[in-house]
C-alpha cells in the first residue's frame, strides 16, 4: 500500500506482520527545485528544507518540491555537500542487479551507436549516464571502475555483477583512489574486483597500439576523452616542406618519370618525412599525441613530461608503433622548459640585430632557443575548485604565452583545459590575452570537447569540462 496524491510524504509497505518505512522523503526549499527539474542530478545540503525519516548512508530517498510534487529518487550521502544524487526521475524502490543491468545495457548501446567497432571507451560516465558517482572505462576486455559516491559504494556488489553480465570482461579493476571519495566519508580503494586483471593492457586507438597502466596510471590509467581530438591534429602534421625550400619536381628515375622532392640546390631529398612538422608535446603522459603526430607524418617530435614513469610508458608506446627514430624524450617541467626556450629565442633575435644596435655579444648564447611548427599542451586540471580559478587562469596564460613564443610563424598551437570550473569563454579569453602579450595573432581553426563516449547533460556544466582548441599562429608584425 502506498500513499497517493501531490502531497505524498512517505512510502510504506506491509511485510513481516508490521508497517515498514521504505524510503525517506526529502523536501526542497521553496524555489530550489528548478535546477534539479531541468536535469541536474545534484541536491545540495543547503537546498533541503526538511527530511522525513533518517536514511542510511547510500540509501534511496524520494525528493519532493516544497509543495510536495515528486521530483526524483536519489541516493543519500550524509557527509557530502552533495546530499542527494538523483538516479531516477520515476520512483525506484531499490538498486538491485537488474536495475544496473538495464542501465549498463543502455550505456553499451549508446557507445555501440557512436563508436561502432571500438573495443576501448568510457563505458559509464557517471551523472551523464544517470549513475552519479560511477565511472567505468573499458580497455579492451578489462574494465576499470571508479566508485566515487556513497550511493554507488553501497551497491558495489550489484554493480560488479551487472558489469560482468553486460560486458563479459576478463577482469574488473578498481581505481577508487580519487580524493573526492574522502568528501563522501569513504576510504580510498584500489585493486582487482573480478577475474584476471593484468597491470598493463594494450589497446587500439585510431589504429595505434597504446599501453595502459590500469594499476598505477593517472585516473583509470589512460585519458579516453581525447580520442577524437587526437585524430583532429592529422591535418597539422604535413605540408611543411616548402618552408624548408623543398618542392616536388618531375624527374626521370629508374622507375620512369615521377615527382620527387628536391631541396633548394636541386638535390633529391631522401628522408621520407621531409614534408612533416616539428612537434612538441607537453604534459605528454603516455605520449598519446606524440603517437598520433608520428602516425600522421610528423618529421620530429619532442615528447615532454615531468614524470619519469610516464616517459617510460611513452617510450614503450613509441617503440611498439615503430616511431622511435622520430621521437626525442625529455623529462622536465613544461613551464620551465618553454620559458627557457622562449628566452633563448629572444636572445638570438637580439643578437641578429647586432649590426644595427649595440648588443653585448661577449656572453655565450644559451643552449635553449628551439622553435616548433606545432606545440601541443594537454595539462592536468589547474582548478580543482572555484576558488582556484584565478590561479588556474594565470597558469593557462603562462604556459600558452611561452608556447606561442616558441611556435614558428604560420605554425599551430593545440591547447586544452580539463578544469571544469574554467568555462570555455574564460579559457579562450586567457588564450587571447597570452597571444597579445606574445605579439601573436591567432586564428581559431577548431574548438572541441570530450569524445562521444563522454556525453554531458545540457545544463550540467560540470560534465562539460574539456576544452580543446587548435589555433593558427601568426606574428602580429607579419600579418
Amino acid at each position: 500500500m502506498t500513499s497517493c496524491g501531490g502531497n505524498m510524504r512517505t512510502v510504506h509497505t506491509f511485510g513481516n506482520g508490521r508497517w515498514r518505512k521504505l524510503k525517506t522523503s526529502v523536501f526542497l526549499r521553496k524555489g530550489a527545485h528548478t535546477r534539479v527539474e531541468y536535469g541536474h542530478p545534484w541536491v545540495f545540503a543547503g537546498e533541503i528544507e526538511r527530511m522525513e525519516g533518517t536514511p542510511e548512508p547510500g540509501a534511496l530517498v524520494d525528493v519532493f518540491r516544497h509543495s510536495g510534487k515528486y521530483v526524483g529518487t536519489g541516493t543519500y550521502s550524509p557527509h557530502s555537500q552533495i546530499r542527494v544524487r538523483i538516479v531516477s526521475r520515476t520512483p525506484v524502490d531499490r538498486l538491485d542487479k537488474s536495475f544496473f543491468v538495464r542501465r549498463f545495457e543502455q550505456c553499451r548501446r549508446f557507445r555501440e551507436r557512436w563508436l561502432p567497432g571500438a573495443e576501448s571507451y568510457r563505458a559509464v560516465y557517471g551523472e551523464a549516464d544517470f549513475l552519479p558517482g560511477l565511472i567505468v572505462d573499458k580497455f579492451a576486455n578489462v574494465l576499470v571502475v571508479q566508485v566515487l559516491s556513497m550511493g554507488m559504494e553501497a551497491h558495489r556488489g550489484e554493480i560488479v555483477e551487472a558489469l560482468v553480465e553486460v560486458f563479459r570482461p576478463d577482469g574488473i579493476y578498481e581505481r577508487s583512489d580519487a580524493g573526492v571519495r574522502q568528501l563522501e566519508g569513504l576510504e580510498l580503494r584500489s585493486g582487482p574486483l573480478y577475474g584476471e586483471c593484468p597491470r598493463f593492457v594494450d589497446i587500439d586507438e585510431n589504429g595505434l597500439i597504446i599501453r595502459v597502466d590500469v594499476a598505477e596510471g593517472q585516473k583509470t590509467g589512460y585519458f579516453l576523452d581525447q580520442r577524437e581530438n587526437r585524430a583532429a591534429i592529422a591535418k597539422l602534421m604535413t605540408g611543411w616542406g616548402a618552408k624548408s625550400g623543398i618542392r616536388l619536381q618531375r624527374m626521370e628515375t629508374g622507375g620512369g618519370v615521377r615527382e620527387v622532392p628536391v631541396n633548394a640546390n636541386g638535390k633529391i631529398v631522401t628522408y621520407p618525412y621531409w614534408d612533416g612538422a616539428t612537434v612538441l608535446e607537453c604534459f605528454a603522459h603516455t605520449g598519446s599525441f606524440t603517437l598520433h603526430a608520428c602516425q600522421y607524418g610528423a618529421k620530429k617530435v619532442t615528447c615532454l613530461d615531468i614524470s619519469e614513469q610516464a616517459i617510460e610508458v611513452a617510450k614503450y608506446n613509441v617503440e611498439r608503433n615503430g616511431f622511435l627514430d622520430r621521437v626525442e624524450f625529455v623529462v622536465g617541467d613544461a613551464f620551465e622548459y618553454l620559458r627557457k626556450h622562449a628566452a633563448g629565442l629572444e636572445e638570438r633575435r637580439l643578437r641578429a640585430q647586432a649590426g644595427v644596435r649595440k648588443i653585448d655579444t661577449s656572453k655565450p648564447l644559451p643552449k635553449e632557443g628551439r622553435s616548433w611548427d606545432v606545440i601541443i599542451l594537454d595539462p592536468p586540471a589547474f582548478a580543482k575548485s572555484k576558488s582556484a580559478v584565478p590561479g588556474a587562469l594565470r597558469g593557462y596564460k603562462d604556459i600558452n604565452l611561452h608556447a606561442l613564443k616558441c611556435i614558428n610563424d604560420g605554425g599551430y598551437l593545440v591547447t586544452a583545459s580539463c578544469s571544469s570550473h574554467v568555462r570555455p569563454d574564460m579559457f579562450l579569453d586567457t588564450i587571447r590575452e597570452a597571444a597579445h602579450d606574445a605579439g601573436k595573432i591567432l586564428r581559431l581553426v577548431d574548438f572541441r570537447h570530450a569524445g562521444k563516449d563522454h556525453p554531458h547533460i545540457l545544463g550540467v556544466d560540470e560534465g562539460n569540462y574539456l576544452k580543446f582548441a587548435i589555433f593558427e599562429v601568426r606574428s602580429s608584425q607579419e600579418t
